[in-house]
């Protein structure tokens, strides 16, 4: 078994040494688009190219192989429904342990044959409940009942060291130190190991880490001065949405000296697609989060020498509809009315004609019921060329004699409806 209770630089390159030969030393490139974007040299650190499209194999691995014969031949488990259990997966057919992976119902059908392919006859995958606390209850029960070791996705020093040979490896392949590094941050083990290292081999740079605003759940670790569970979770960032930050990565994060920011999720999809269209990478919501606090909620110094962490690259195509949606509404260019139509011939083209602009674009319509003989209301989706023309759409929808009533994102309308 291990024989630390903390994460120092020195555990953390001690893990490097296990991982080397495992996992994927993963391509540093720099990056024209977001360099543009801050004035500044900037990199991104590809870990959606690892071994499992992304960093998690480094801490399940350097967590599994730290475990004595007797414990292994016990067996592991853990509760994932993505990039961990895809680590665990590959780190225990590399190591000839055996391991169960709970999965929610809810996880793909791609997500669960990729954890089986990769830990082929050493992995077994068992589909339970229907959120990630279903899977982790029935991991920990398992782990009590048959002496098997639960594997943390987080919040453990195994698993922390693993995740911070990260910035060792970026200081190496850079051959000088960054000035910035801005790091994802779900339940904070990169972010804890990359702090650690940093703040003690390096401690002049500048540690950004960068949270979804629907999961901040370190932000509010922070705010109360210990982690707390958070009353609401939005999931679509599903590689950091974590409801309640580690009690081993919070302190460590804390420590650190790092700066926490987060970033809404319509701009995390905006990201993801400037990154798939303008870079060639497929981003998932995770990876894409460092990117997207660039130049919007973490500014930097002209010139200075910024590292972004792209954490992984394990993104489902079928989201990219729900992605282009959620970019388009922060953007301000995509919007949803109610919209009376009286039942008489010519309504729908004057609609057209005397309220939607020559750039404006229907992307939905769909009559919703049919109240009575005169009227039927329709739901209109609006696509617009800039921001800026909703206020002369919103005029003339004013002006005209038609009953428009706008649906709010965040609304419970919004919700039932789309």
């Amino acid at each position: 078994m291990h024989d630390i209770d903390t994460v120092t630089a020195a555990t953390i390159e001690k893990a490097a040494e296990r991982l080397a030969g495992v996992v994927t030393r993963t391509p540093l490139e720099p990056s024209a688009r977001l360099s543009a974007r801050v004035d500044a040299r900037v990199w991104v650190k590809r870990e959606d190219l690892q071994t499992v499209r992304s960093y998690k194999i480094r801490g399940a691995y350097n967590f599994i192989v730290q475990l004595d014969e007797p414990t292994r031949e016990l067996g592991v488990v853990c509760a994932s429904a993505g990039n961990h259990a895809q680590g665990v997966a590959y780190a225990c057919r590399r190591l000839g342990a055996n391991g169960r992976v709970y999965v929610p119902g809810t996880t793909p059908r791609q997500k669960r044959e990729r954890i089986a392919t990769l830990g082929g006859p050493h992995i077994e995958v068992i589909v339970v409940g229907e959120t990630y606390e279903d899977a982790f209850a029935a991991a920990n029960e398992d782990a009590q009942r048959t002496g098997a070791t639960l594997v943390p996705a987080f919040d453990d020093v195994r698993t922390v060291a693993g995740q911070g040979t990260v910035a060792l490896e970026v200081v190496e392949q850079l051959g000088f130190v960054p000035d910035v590094v801005v790091v994802p941050v779900g339940g904070g083990g990169l972010l804890a190991g990359v702090g650690s290292w940093l703040r003690e081999r390096h401690p002049g740079v500048r540690i950004v880490g960068v949270e979804p605003a629907g999961a901040a759940c370190l932000a509010a670790a922070l705010a109360a001065g210990h982690p707390v569970r958070l009353p609401e979770l939005d999931s679509f960032v599903d590689g950091a949405a974590v409801r309640e930050a580690g009690a081993v990565t919070y302190p460590l994060i804390r420590e650190s000296g790092a700066e926490l920011t987060a970033v809404a999720e319509g701009a995390v999809c905006t990201e993801m697609l400037a990154m798939y269209q303008s870079d060639g990478i497929i981003a998932e919501p995770a990876g894409a989060l460092a990117a997207a606090a660039l130049g919007t909620v973490v500014d930097v110094e002209p010139g200075q020498t910024v590292v972004c962490l792209i954490s992984g690259g394990n993104n489902d195509v079928s989201r990219y509809s729900e992605i282009l949606e959620r970019s388009l509404m922060h953007e301000g260019l995509k919007h949803y009315f109610l919209v009376g139509f009286p039942q008489e011939p010519g309504a729908l083209r004057r609609f057209l004609e005397q309220v939607l602009g020559p750039e404006d674009d229907i992307t939905r319509f769909e009559y919703v019921k049919r109240t009575n003989r005169e009227m039927g209301p329709a739901l209109v989706g609006v696509e617009i060329a800039r921001s800026s023309d909703l206020p002369g759409l919103l005029a003339r929808m004013d002006a005209s004699p038609l009953q428009v009533e706008r649906i709010e994102p965040g609304s419970p309308l919004f919700h039932f409806l789309l």
